[in-house]
């Protein structure tokens, strides 16, 4: 005897297509979070953008009148704007090329299995946790000429003849506030490079160390091709960060002296603020983003191409 037996089926479930009320619930669910992005940070870009083809100055009663691309035609001619330029391009170079070699080897010594390794991490972690204008200060305080601890340091050490005005000084200025842009800014970077050096698996370390390469072939074959993704974000992101710093700098030298620390932001400030120019302070801004889009388009995809 056959037996036939019935297969049962069971219907799939079926999709509730996403109807325009739950379109509305998800978009007022989000709006809280939205309008704050949308009020303070899109719409003072869009206004900058905005005030960038006028001439908008400061006063009650100043008129202000679209001049289209006059204030960028002014900018290509400004001496002064291109002397902050260059100086802002070897300020953040500098900062996040030093800032990167020094956070890399910071986040390799505490990656190793050392006495008071957690105690030590939580110090990298200080100047992320001060405020740049405390930093300024504190740094001021560090440099300053007759009661500064470095000059007091350098004497006793007899690398020093003679006091030096480590802010003032027009050879020295801008590379102690080099110094200080390094130190500030070491500590997100050294863990986010400390957070990629514990993603990158210990069996690699061992066939190295099995095939008989040395501490060096190892870091340079398998420690930096793996940190390869961690490096350019990094980078990337602190090169926008030191071109568009502000605040410590302000504090430190105020641009001087003679203009010697004189950033971009720094320049765009006194603009707008010492001299009300408030649309040609605009241009300016928008300027240093097209340039910071520039050169990290150009970073990264130099980057993106020796991967692929």
């Amino acid at each position: 005897m056959t037996l036939t037996a019935e297969r049962t089926r069971t219907p799939p479930a079926r999709r509730t297509p996403r109807t325009g009320r739950q379109g509305r619930e998800t978009l007022i669910l989000m709006l809280p979070a939205l309008v704050p992005v949308l009020v303070f940070s899109v719409g003072p870009l869009l206004y900058g953008v905005f005030l960038a083809f006028t001439d908008a100055r400061s006063g009650r009663n100043a008129e202000t009148s679209f001049v289209g691309l006059a204030n960028f035609g002014d900018l290509l001619t400004d001496g002064d704007f291109w002397a902050s330029f260059r100086i802002g391009m070897i300020w953040a170079v500098s900062v996040t090329v030093l800032q990167f070699a020094a956070s890399l080897g910071l986040a390799l010594l505490l990656n190793e299995n050392l006495r008071f390794r957690a105690f030590a991490r939580v110090l990298v972690l200080v100047p992320w946790a001060m405020p740049p204008v405390v930093i300024g200060l504190m740094w001021r305080l560090v440099y300053h000429p007759n009661a500064g601890i470095l000059n007091s340091v350098l004497t006793d050490l007899g690398l020093l003849s003679h006091d030096v005005d480590w802010l003032n000084d027009f050879s020295v200025a801008l590379p102690a506030v080099i110094v200080v842009g390094v130190w500030t800014g070491m500590p997100q970077t050294t863990v986010v490079l400390l957070a990629g050096l514990q993603g990158v698996p210990k069996e690699l370390y061992e066939a190295g160390h099995m095939d008989g390469a040395s501490t060096w072939r190892r870091f340079w074959n398998i420690t930096l091709p793996q940190l390869r993704p961690v490096i350019v974000t990094i980078t990337s992101l602190d090169f926008v960060w030191n071109i568009n710093q502000f605040g410590l700098v302000y504090v430190l030298t105020q641009g001087g002296p003679g203009g010697q620390t004189r950033l971009p932001m720094l320049f765009a400030y006194e603009e707008a603020f010492r001299y009300g120019f408030f649309g040609y302070a605009a241009t300016l801004g928008v300027a240093i983003v097209i340039v910071v889009l520039a050169v990290l388009g150009v970073y990264l995809w130099r980057q993106m191409r020796e991967v692929g």
